[in-house]
Formats: structure tokens, C-alpha cells, sequence
């Protein structure tokens, strides 16, 4: 099994991820790694959906209709050593980030694949990570080539009037079209290898991809030890009200929110 080195963030990376709220590392891992990494997204992608095991959604392709796609994978370090691997190497740098010791929150893979569609404006902790702990670094793995047309992260900077971190919007509630007026997303397309860190009040959205290559990105998430380790009880609390679709009821409605 592969090891990953560890990304050491300079003072200077870390005076610019709290000024804007991310922070974008390209070439963070070789191309050895990355095709390691690509491997093992495969991988999981093709493991048996069972209860009790890693989460998988899918979603109605937006090219064909009649078509399932893998929409995300979540939960997933338990059931593979590699992402397993992959999440904990990010801990150090993410404690530079969080100035202590950090932990993991969450973990997911985004798969976006042809015909996948895309993620309204938001900011993370919209999706009720405060009931768990105050502030959350999230850190972006580009799986595939992120571009423009596929849908690639967008990001908006920090306003620079904002004295503190905080919610913009409601819970639960992607952001409004006035809430967002005075924002400036940018695309940041990437490649296999680029990383990107950004805390979960940074708002972010994607397009869809209506093109014939596949866009997966990773994340990971993580936050500070002295706040607790979430890991096992956000996923026991997710389940309850948007399990994965293997242990969905056929009768009940789930709506994806935020």
C-alpha cells in the first residue's frame, strides 16, 4: 500500500487561507499518486452497496433519463486502507490550519459523471456541522481533470468586511440570489494531484457536466480534537435522514437540501 507524504503548509499559505477562506495547492501529490488515487476511487465505485458498509447515492443522469448514475460515495475510510491513507495524511496540515490537533469529520467522493449535475451556492456549515463543532476545514483531492465545462469547484473569497467567520445563509437552505449578489465566485479548474483547502464557511458551488468525461472529486473534512471526534455520530445522524440508497424505504421521499 502506498504512503503519502504529508503536506507541510508554509506561514504564508496559511496567512492566505485565513484571509480568503481557501487555499489552493497545485501539484500537491506526484502523478504516481494521483494515478494511486484514481485507482482506489475506482475501486470503491465498484465494491457490492451493502448495509452496513460505505454509502453510495445515485442520481438520474441529466443527458438520458433512463440512465443511473454514482452521484457520491461517502464514508469511506472504514472499508478502504487507501482513502483511509489518504485522510489521515491530511491531519497535520489541517491542524497547521486549525492551530491544534485535528480529526476527521466526514470524508466523500464527488463523482459528477457525465450527465451529473451540479451543487447550488453554499457554504458548508449550512448543512448543520455547527451542532458539532464551530469551524471545519475541508480539503479537495481532484480525482479527474477539473474544468470549466465538466463543472470544477468555484469559490467565492471572504469579504473582506466580514470581521469573523460566520453563516451567511439559513440552514439547510442553499444560498439566495441575494445573499450571493455581492459575491465574486471564480472557477478553479484543476488537475489530478491539485489540492484544495477551504474552510466550511467559504460559499463554493459547481456547474454540471454535460460533457463525456467524468469529473470525481475527493474531500475530506476535519476539525478541531478539542471539539470532539464527530466522525461516527454524524454518519449515525445523517442516517436517519438521508441514508445511503441501499437501505432507503421505497415509499418515503428523500430530498438532498444542502
Amino acid at each position: 500500500m502506498t504512503m503519502l507524504d504529508t503536506v507541510k503548509l508554509s506561514n504564508q499559505q496559511i496567512s492566505l487561507f485565513h484571509e480568503q477562506g481557501f487555499l489552493l495547492l497545485p501539484e500537491a501529490f506526484s502523478g504516481s499518486v494521483s494515478k494511486n488515487i484514481q485507482k482506489w476511487a475506482d475501486e470503491i465505485s465498484r465494491l457490492p452497496e451493502k448495509i452496513g458498509k460505505h454509502w453510495v447515492y445515485h442520481e438520474t443522469s441529466l443527458l438520458d433519463e433512463k440512465k443511473d448514475l454514482i452521484n457520491r460515495i461517502e464514508n469511506m475510510t472504514p472499508f478502504h486502507k487507501g482513502l483511509s491513507i489518504l485522510a489521515n495524511s491530511f491531519i497535520p496540515s489541517c491542524g497547521q490550519l486549525l492551530g491544534e490537533e485535528a480529526v476527521l469529520f466526514k470524508d466523500k467522493i464527488n463523482f459528477k459523471m457525465p450527465g451529473g449535475d451540479g451543487f447550488k451556492p453554499h457554504q458548508d456549515s449550512q448543512a448543520g456541522w455547527e451542532a458539532y463543532a464551530a469551524y471545519f476545514i475541508n480539503v479537495m483531492v481532484c480525482i479527474d481533470e477539473a474544468t470549466i465545462e465538466n463543472g470544477c469547484l468555484e469559490l467565492a473569497s471572504r469579504p473582506v468586511e466580514m470581521a469573523k467567520v460566520e453563516l451567511m445563509g439559513k440552514e439547510w437552505t442553499p444560498l439566495s440570489e441575494e445573499e450571493t449578489a455581492m459575491m465574486n465566485f471564480k472557477p478553479y479548474p484543476t488537475k489530478p494531484g491539485d489540492v484544495i483547502y477551504f474552510d466550511s464557511y467559504a460559499p463554493h458551488k459547481s456547474a454540471h457536466n454535460y460533457t463525456d468525461k467524468p469529473r470525481r472529486l475527493y474531500f475530506s473534512t476535519y476539525n478541531r480534537l478539542s471539539e470532539g471526534n464527530h466522525l461516527e455520530t454524524y454518519y449515525v445522524d445523517k442516517r436517519k435522514n438521508f441514508p445511503p440508497d441501499v437501505e432507503r424505504e421505497v415509499d418515503k421521499d428523500y430530498v438532498y437540501r444542502v
